[in-house]
């Protein structure tokens, strides 16, 4: 199993206080022998009578002294994540979660929004500091 990102507990306890119940911690999938393991898994109960949404995150922390290495790496595993997810477990959400310093800084450059938007990256902004999500962004 690979191991955990620095903010990997930050998260899923900004996810735990928004609401959300950590299903999977990693959660494992198994595409035709590759292994993936997808940092956290949550669910979320949106009203009595519906169905409860259902989401993976992937963790980045982009403390790197190269943010566009690390982003070239989060790409990529992000759009396998997703792949598979959709194969495997098509009411799943996908979400790239990142620090809200890189998100402001890096992640508001022009060819990273352009990247973004263009391979329709669903983004989670969490505060490091408070282990807390500041922002979703589909």
């Amino acid at each position: 199993m690979p191991a955990k990102d620095i903010f990997h507990n930050t998260v899923k306890i900004g996810l735990q206080k928004a609401g959300w119940e950590i299903t999977n911690d990693p959660l494992y999938l198994d595409f035709s022998g590759v292994e993936i393991y997808i940092d956290l898994a949550a669910e979320k109960l949106i009203a009595a009578e519906r169905e409860g949404e259902k989401i993976a995150v992937e963790v980045k922390s982009f403390v790197s002294s190269s943010a566009i290495s690390e982003f070239h790496k989060a790409l990529g595993q992000f759009i396998n994540y997703r792949t598979a997810i959709s194969q495997k477990e098509p009411e799943r959400i996908m979400y790239l979660a990142v620090p809200n310093i890189t998100y402001e800084t890096f992640f508001k450059l022009e060819l990273i929004q352009l990247v973004i938007k263009t391979q329709n990256i669903k983004l989670i902004i969490y505060n490091p500091n408070k282990e807390e999500i500041e922002q979703w962004i589909n």
